[in-house]
């Protein structure tokens, strides 16, 4: 787990334990979660893809080699639209940048370089919507898409886009007025293609990525 999930993880269990303590006490006034509200999310993002998958040839060899992907902190904004008070729509915006390494015994080399811009789009149940922590749970599909192709170290390596599917779990504690803290935690599945050297080496990467936020959230 890095240091930011770590983070994260800490920021959650005191943001609910504070949120907790305010609900027993006297809480200021304000604006909870009514069909017809939107939603916006600014946060920071930890995207930390699982990968790790074999390498091989094109007869299907195991190189002994595995295709490793690095985690990326990014900014994002997720946009919610509520139909009633407790069922909303979600668009998770955000792009990432992640570099592809070529691991094994006594090898760790850098093969390539890309950006991704997977958006996210969720339908999401929050419970509580009147309360002032209302945690929500969603699911949706997402596509991926690799732009900025950056070739390193000779190899030349192509990704393919696709679709993939989410799921999502996540609180908005509400400060005052409008605004509101927000954590939100998404695993995205989602596996691509990496065609090497034309095809000499492949590999089936499941990037598989947790998708880690803290925020701030505006109602409108």
């Amino acid at each position: 787990m890095t240091k930011l999930r770590n983070l994260l993880a800490a920021g959650a269990a005191l943001t609910l334990a504070s949120g907790a303590l305010a609900g027993a006490a006297q809480a200021q006034e304000f604006q909870p979660k009514t069909a017809g509200t939107v939603m916006l999310n600014v946060r920071l993002t930890d995207v930390s893809p699982k990968a790790g998958d074999s390498i091989l040839t094109a007869a299907g060899v195991d190189t002994t080699l595995n295709a490793d992907v690095n985690d990326s902190v990014v900014p994002t904004v997720g946009i919610s639209y509520f139909f009633t008070d407790n069922v909303a729509v979600d668009v998770t915006l955000g792009t990432s940048h992640h570099t592809v390494k070529a691991t094994g015994p006594g090898t760790n080399v850098k093969v390539h370089e890309t950006w991704v811009l997977p958006p996210v789009v969720a339908l999401q149940y929050h419970f509580a919507p009147a309360a002032k922590v209302s945690p929500y749970v969603g699911a949706g599909v997402n596509y991926m898409i690799f732009y900025g192709d950056k070739d390193l170290n000779g190899f030349k390596v192509k990704l393919k886009d696709g679709f993939g599917y989410a799921l999502q779990a996540g609180v908005d504690i509400a400060t005052s007025g409008k605004y509101s803290i927000n954590l939100d935690v998404k695993k995205v599945f989602f596996e691509t293609k990496a065609n090497i050297n034309g095809g000499t080496l492949k590999s089936t990467v499941k990037l598989d990525p947790w998708v880690i936020s803290a925020g701030v959230g505006y109602k409108f």
